[in-house]
């Protein structure tokens, strides 16, 4: 299966990773989301959502940057003093899925809602980060060590993440998947115990469309509307593109490139690390953040993990760059915000976290946007009014293209693209009635969106249930009678990597409560 989104690493996918590493341009993938390289000796390994490939280095330092290094390097160890470490906060993740690897076991600290990717299909599979992106952001928000386990922090320790699953171990996933997941968080926001109010996308798609006619752009402003503050990783094209990736070219949402902290946590000596997109003179980033050969947490045998071994630091950590990364230190850095001042719009997240960034001296002011941010300020700074900061740009309508918003980038199976004005299910995609549903909170019926069943109603255990996706189809490609299980996807090409099906055993969380839900079934691991 080819992919069709990117991540923003230099690579191209329908649903990329912004993540900085060694990644060449030109993957099919979903619609092209933005994702995370994966640092190397030799450089950045390159990641979109189910993509790793090797050959560029964006010529920064490759030596690991410890997470205690990025929260000095943001005041969140400062805020964290003050009792503001994301408590009370919930981040939302659409990434590859959350692995339950030390550091984020705790118990309430990862849930799972829907798995939306092909890898819902199967049993084995279901909810695990068979690609280990998702884990590493996840790391970054909000891991934290318990018990003897060691001392690893992400920048807000005390937030929960819900985990939304959308890409597989190749990182095959369509923009239709995304805007489904950000629909699902936007109608689920305040679930009994969520509170999600940072909505995390590090990644993007090459697509050019007007952000005004985008349906991605809608659906990332609905959030916004919704009070969510959504954070997008500014894309890894450098210099090479004037444009950020989509849904960061959005003016509403908090675009953010990468900085290389240069072994230090003053900002003194801070570059925007040359793979950082810059965008154009009307849309570059707003702020940015640590981003290059961060250690965070590793989800042993996943697809990154296994491609790329020299990768790993101390046994348990994967050091990866990208803006990516970045997006993550600022979603945790928007959560500790948020636990501090729980009262703020998004509109006032962003005002304070631009209006107390740190201005590097490097003269690259398209690439830095505001400057570095500093949480810690951010919480103790006068709080603008609401009137003062709000944003008027003219918002999107979601009335354009669907395949507009995938870009350059397909899903493909058996040499069929999924393209034109279709979802993944197959179902048409009227842009006109769905925008107001997603406007409103409502875009889902039960487990059904765009007039397809995507999951169960039910919250089962750790996760919503699955549902059977058989006799969905595209353009003449059935997927009646796919499992989606190893022997399906194994011996599988994309840009000449062939992904082989991996045994991944099972842990379990028992007497583990969530709002009334008892906790009692074993959930996967992909620790093997």
């Amino acid at each position: 299966m080819r992919l069709g989104w990117r991540t923003g690493i230099g690579v191209v996918l329908s649903l990329a990773l912004v993540t900085g590493s060694a990644a060449p341009a030109g993957a099919s993938l979903l619609g092209g989301l933005v994702g995370g390289l994966i640092g190397t000796t030799t450089g950045l390994v390159g990641g979109v959502l189910g993509i790793v490939t090797a050959g560029w280095d964006d010529g920064a330092t490759t030596a690991p940057t410890p997470m205690s290094d990025v929260v000095k390097a943001v005041g969140a160890d400062r805020a964290w003093g003050r009792g503001y470490d994301g408590s009370g906060v919930t981040v939302a993740v659409i990434d590859s899925g959350v692995a339950a690897v030390d550091g984020l076991t705790a118990s309430g600290k990862v849930v799972n809602g829907p798995d939306l990717s092909f890898e819902s299909q199967s049993d084995a599979y279901r909810y695990l980060d068979t690609f280990g992106h998702g884990t590493h952001m996840a790391g970054i928000i909000a891991g934290r060590d318990v018990g003897t386990q060691g001392s690893f922090k992400g920048v807000a320790p005390g937030a929960r993440i819900v985990s939304l699953k959308v890409a597989t171990r190749e990182g095959a996933a369509d923009v239709s998947q995304v805007i489904a997941a950000i629909d699902w968080v936007v109608q689920h926001r305040n679930d009994p115990g969520l509170n999600i109010r940072v909505l995390n996308l590090s990644y993007g798609t090459d697509g050019t469309q007007d952000y005004l006619d985008d349906p991605l752009a809608m659906a990332v402003e609905s959030a916004w509307r919704n009070g969510i503050v959504v954070v997008a990783a500014g894309g890894n094209d450098g210099t090479q593109r004037s444009s950020l990736v989509n849904p960061a070219t959005d003016p509403y949402v908090l675009a953010v490139g990468a900085v290389d902290l240069a072994g230090t946590v003053s900002a003194g000596d801070d570059q925007v690390a040359p793979f950082s997109s810059r965008g154009s003179l009307t849309r570059g980033v707003d702020v940015v953040a640590p981003g290059v050969s961060i250690a965070s947490l590793r989800d042993p045998g996943s697809a990154i993990d296994d491609a790329h071994p020299s990768a790993v630091v101390d046994g348990r950590f994967f050091r990866g760059s990208g803006t990516s990364q970045a997006a993550a230190v600022a979603s945790g850095a928007a959560a500790v915000l948020l636990d501090a001042r729980p009262d703020l719009t998004p509109d006032q997240v962003k005002a304070l976290l631009e209006n107390t960034a740190t201005p590097l001296a490097s003269t690259d002011l398209q690439g830095q946007g505001a400057g570095r941010i500093n949480v810690d300020l951010a919480t103790r700074s006068l709080v603008p009014s609401i009137s003062a900061v709000r944003q008027v740009w003219p918002q999107a309508t979601g009335t354009g293209s669907l395949e507009g918003a995938r870009g350059t980038n397909h899903l493909a199976e058996d040499g069929i693209d999924l393209a034109g004005e279709e979802d993944v299910m197959g179902m048409p995609w009227n842009g006109v009635a769905w925008a107001p549903r997603s406007a409103s909170g409502t875009a889902w019926s039960g487990g059904s969106w765009n007039g397809a069943d995507w999951t169960s109603t039910c919250f089962c255990s750790t996760s919503w249930s699955g549902s059977a996706w058989t006799g969905k189809t595209w353009t003449g490609k059935t997927w009646t009678g796919k499992t989606w299980t190893t022997g399906e996807w194994a011996g599988k090409t994309w840009t000449g990597k062939t992904w082989t099906g991996k045994t991944w055993t099972g842990k379990t969380w028992t007497g583990k409560t969530w709002t009334g839900k008892t906790w009692t079934t074993p959930m996967a691991s992909s620790a093997r």
